[in-house]
């Protein structure tokens, strides 16, 4: 709560994300073989866990967190956990650093509508350049603000950034209520004219 309070637009929320919401965010996670998951804004852990559990020593698990504090808190309840503290839109350099491919599955704790337009606008450029064809993106977003313009923008992004956009019910009991956003097959980018 303190670090919210000092840093809303870096935290995000004031409460960590529920155990129902962090299951659906990480429901895409395939069962078998060995998936790369990449986790955006993992803060103090409450996805983490559940990506954890869902693959179960199995692949490999990015967490990536700007804040320090919660870097480090990441590192330590997760010693083998691969922690990059970094900005997200680093995320394709940060995959290059690693000798990793394109991620079968990307989560999202970010706080889309506290970004700029142009902020958001790069990260969701970076997670498409660095999602497998065949993978999936899932992001929360709190029901309260959805019909605030940056909301309604970010919508607006996802849609002209994948082919598929599906939403989850809103989960009343999270702390603030929220929902889950569903995205597949990045879109292609076509080169402008003349370029």
């Amino acid at each position: 709560m303190q670090r919210f309070l000092r840093n809303p637009a870096r935290v995000g929320t004031p409460a960590a994300t529920s155990a129902a919401v962090s299951r659906q965010m990480a429901a895409p996670i395939p069962e078998h073989g060995d998936p790369l998951v990449v986790e955006l804004g993992a803060g103090t852990g409450a996805v983490t866990e559940w990506i954890q559990h869902r693959l179960g020593g199995r692949g490999h698990h990015l967490a990536i967190e700007i804040d320090p504090v919660f870097a480090g808190l990441l590192r330590t309840r997760w010693p083998g956990l691969d922690v990059a503290e970094a900005d997200a839109a680093q995320l394709p350099a940060l995959l290059a650093e690693r000798g990793l491919g394109a991620a079968d599955v990307i989560v999202s704790a970010l706080p889309w509508t506290l970004f700029s337009e142009e902020q958001a606008r790069d990260i969701l450029t970076a997670v498409a350049a660095s999602l497998a064809p065949h993978g999936a993106f899932t992001t929360i977003t709190l029901s309260l603000g959805r019909r605030m313009p940056s909301a309604r923008r970010f919508r607006d992004s996802l849609a002209s950034t994948f082919e598929e956009v599906t939403e989850s019910r809103t989960f009343w009991r999270n702390p603030p209520p929220a929902f889950v956003y569903e995205a597949h097959r990045p879109r292609q980018r076509r080169p402008s004219a003349g370029s």
